[in-house]
Formats: C-alpha cells, structure tokens, sequence
C-alpha cells in the first residue's frame, strides 16, 4: 500500500524499516533511529557504520524484492526519481510504502517532517527543519546571493548533462547566488561544450553520479577557455535530507569563494 501521511487516520509507528534511498538513509539515523531500520541500499554510504552492518538490498535501481521480503518490514521509503517505478509498485502490493517526491526546499523540508510522524520522531525532525530553514533563510542576505552567475551543473560526462528546471539541484543553486541557465529546461537535459562555452560564466562539475576530478577540469579548460569551472560535492546539492544541516554552511562559502 502506498503510504499518504495527511490522509490517514492510522497512529502507527513504524519500526521495520527498509530505505531505498541514500539520504533519507542518512535522515532516519539523524532523526536517531538504529535498529529500527533493517534494510538499506548499496549506494546508501552514510552512515559508514550502517552501511558496514545493515543488510544490504540491492541498488536504488536495482531492488532484489526478495531480500526486501526476507526482511520483513512495515515500511519502505522510496524516491520519485532516484528508484523505478515498476520495482516501486510490486513492492506496494504486500508492504506499505511511502514515496517521497522533492524537487526544492519547501519539499524537502515537508518530508522530512513526515518521516519524522511515520517513524515516531515528530518533535527531532521539527527541531531538524526549523534549524534547516533558518540557516538557508540566512543565505539571501549575503552580497554574494544577489550575483546571478549564469552557471551550468553538471552531472554526467559522455554524453554531457546537466541539471535543468524542476530539480533539487536547481533550487540549490539559487541558495548560492547561481542562476540555471538551464532551467527552462525540464529533468537532466544533455548538452554541448559549444553551448557551454556561449551562454556560461560558470560550470560546476559535481562528484556524483559522475565522478567528475580535477583532470575533467583540466581538459574542459583546454575546451571552452575563459568559463571557469569548479568541482563541488554533490551530496550538497542533491541530498535533501539531514545533509541540509551541512548543505547552508556549504553554499555560504561556494557563494563567497567563486570569483567570477
């Protein structure tokens, strides 16, 4: 069953949990859970203890059902975007699932308050997003917020994509005094070094999913000279669970250390 926590009238608590989602992995054990979560992915690295004794169910796109079922949990939490549907849906029909969905802050912060009523931890992830908000809110008073700096996300080499409009990633990038010249653009379009190399001043090169070094710096130097191009942690921009926490302080020094 698909889980809805403002149209129900159920008080459960939950307390088997599998998560198929890497930050909200790192979320449920911020919020101080342990033994309550039974299950997570292979990608889900954080916390580095978790992820060296918990059961390990796959990856996020790649579920094995049957060790989710040899588990036994009564509740899975999944993601929109980061697991597929099909797996989704056949989990749905014998487990309760709660399927997030977060394209900004506002959304992020609404989820991680529902997790926190399904888990028995509303008042820990009150706390956790009124610390969340205050610190982004914090954000839009600096100088360097007020920049625009035409920027480029990317977050895949070959072919070359980027992060477009409706995206976390691109709500993040506000929070830095970027502006997405991709935007108008919907998901992860792909893209040209010869559209870079018009329209950017900026190209952020993230560390997940593509691992991007300071090698693929080197070349794209070599390529499109005159656009300045810098690593960043990707967890930062498209974690949005408990990273958050981490993510402003992050964006603050990004924002006040980009030179362009």
């Amino acid at each position: 069953m698909i889980v809805n926590v403002h149209n129900t009238s159920s008080a459960k608590i939950y307390s088997r949990i599998v998560s198929l989602v890497p930050s909200q992995t790192e979320l449920l054990y911020d919020l101080g859970l342990e033994e309550e979560v039974v299950g997570i992915t292979k990608f889900c690295v954080h916390p580095a203890k978790w992820y060296e004794s918990k059961p390990r169910i796959g990856g996020t796109k790649t579920v094995k059902v049957p060790a989710i079922q040899y588990l036994k949990p009564d509740l899975i939490i999944a993601n929109k975007e980061e697991n597929v549907k099909e797996q989704v849906e056949e989990l749905a029909k014998n487990f309760d699932v709660l399927i997030t969905d977060v394209n900004n802050l506002t959304g992020a912060l609404d989820m991680i308050n529902d997790i926190g009523i399904l888990v028995g931890k509303t008042k820990e992830a009150l706390r956790m997003t009124n610390t969340i908000e205050i610190n982004f809110h914090k954000l839009q008073h600096l100088p360097a917020f007020k920049r625009n700096i035409k920027t480029a996300y990317l977050i895949w080499k070959d072919p070359l994509m980027v992060a477009g409009g409706n995206t976390f990633i691109n709500d993040m990038m506000r929070y830095c005094g970027l502006d997405n010249i991709f935007s108008s653009r919907d998901r992860y379009p792909e893209t040209t070094l010869e559209e870079l190399s018009i329209n950017c001043e900026l190209i952020l090169l993230s560390s997940e999913p593509y691992p991007f070094k300071e090698k693929h710096i080197k070349q794209m130097e070599l390529q499109i000279p005159g656009v300045k191009i810098k690593l960043v942690d990707g967890e930062m921009f498209s974690w949005y669970g408990s990273r958050l926490l981490k993510a402003a302080g992050y964006f603050k020094d990004l924002a006040l250390n980009l030179g362009v």
